[in-house]
């Protein structure tokens, strides 16, 4: 019996361990609205080994450019760039995850309001979601039911203001949550802006709090916040640039710290580069932006103390134009995604020098433009 016992034990210890090994990735993409490819992929994933597999159609949609996983894991929001036929503008979709396959099924579409939605996150708790409109220049706020499905929305805010470097056209690009959910960010290429939001979960509303200045010319797209809280990174996609910002969650207020080159000086004044993505590793000791047109990865590691970033390289990423990528929940695998070349590839992450390395690993989806994963 005690032979047994010891076998259940060990066996329960096994299932245990590995069972944040087994995942799911959804790929948006930006696919237009009559492709036979327009949809969201869906494949598995083994972070023990890095095997990704065949992605299939999820669920079937227009240009579904940006997703986000709801906290329960039970539901998937995208945002239509190509909108609808009930949604000229764009739209913002919910839909269920029916495990373990991962396909999905439509729960409700609501208006963008704007024009060009481009990016959808959402709070802690997954009470409210926050999309950003880069055709208007706007942001808008939702609030998230119980099955999964989107009010109209509760809060929009036109953004207003010029740049002295280029032409007055706010560009909102990406909206964040701060760590305790009480604000959120929006970042506006067109105005060298970060917008800063009061949130609240309860109602799905936010209200204008404050705001943050990039470097002129720079055009903010993307950011990240540092595990500690205490930091967040923009990357500027006009200049190839990271800024480093520092966080006072009590007054919910950025204060730039630093900004650095995503690329090395010689590499500078080609046409057609341009920043795309941000994100930290989970251990907080690296930095990570993607560059478009230089094809690379940028390799920063951070100074915990301080939030400043110091390049330490820029790997291949073995496509063309990565709008995007991911880290995987342990931090030991990255999946990049080419729009232009239509593949996302696998690399492996040195979690004590924060280097990348290629797997071989690459696999074709139309024109992938998101990554997100999904623990089985």
């Amino acid at each position: 019996m005690k032979i047994k016992a010891l076998a259940c034990t060990f066996a329960a210890f096994v299932s245990s361990a590995f069972a944040g090994d087994n995942l799911l990735v959804y790929f948006g993409t930006s696919t237009g609205a009559q492709s036979g490819d327009a949809g969201i992929y869906v494949a598995t994933f083994n972070a023990a080994t890095g095997e990704l597999g065949a992605p299939e159609v999820a669920a079937r949609t227009g240009s579904p450019s940006f997703l986000e996983v709801h906290p329960s894991g039970k539901f998937v929001f995208a945002v239509g760039e190509a909108g609808s036929p009930a949604f000229k503008g764009g739209c913002v979709s919910g839909f269920g995850v029916s495990r373990p396959s991962g396909k999905l099924t439509l729960i409700n579409q609501v208006s963008a309001v704007g024009q060009g939605p481009c990016h959808v996150s959402m709070e802690k708790t997954g009470r409210l979601a926050m999309i950003a409109n880069y055709g208007s220049g706007s942001c808008a706020s939702y609030a998230i039911k119980e099955d999964g499905s989107l009010g109209e929305a509760a809060s929009f805010h036109q953004h207003q203001g010029a740049d002295a470097l280029k032409k007055p056209e706010p560009h909102a690009h990406s909206a964040n949550f701060s760590p305790d959910n009480k604000f959120a960010f929006v970042c506006d290429l067109g105005l060298d802006k970060v917008f800063i939001y009061k949130t609240d979960p309860a109602t799905g509303k936010t209200e204008p709090h404050g705001e943050a200045t990039v470097p002129a010319g720079g055009g903010p797209r993307h950011l990240a916040f540092h595990p500690n809280g205490k930091f967040v990174f923009v990357n500027n996609e006009t200049t190839l640039t990271a800024t480093t910002f520092a966080y006072d969650a009590e007054k919910g207020a950025l204060t730039l710290v630093d900004t650095v080159s995503t690329i090395p000086d010689a590499d500078r004044g080609q046409k057609g580069l341009s920043t795309a993505e941000t994100r930290v590793h989970p251990n907080g000791r690296f930095v990570y932006v993607s560059n478009r047109g230089h094809d690379t990865i940028s390799v920063f590691s951070c100074d915990p103390a301080t939030g400043r970033l110091k390049l330490i390289e820029n790997v291949n990423c073995e496509g063309k134009t990565p709008r995007n990528f991911n880290l995987d929940p342990s931090g030991r695998w990255m999946i990049v995604a080419h729009q232009s070349s239509a593949t996302v590839a696998v690399f492996k992450v040195d979690a004590v020098s924060g280097k990348l390395t290629f797997t071989g690993k690459k696999t074709p989806i139309a024109a992938p433009t998101c990554v997100r994963f999904l623990e089985l």
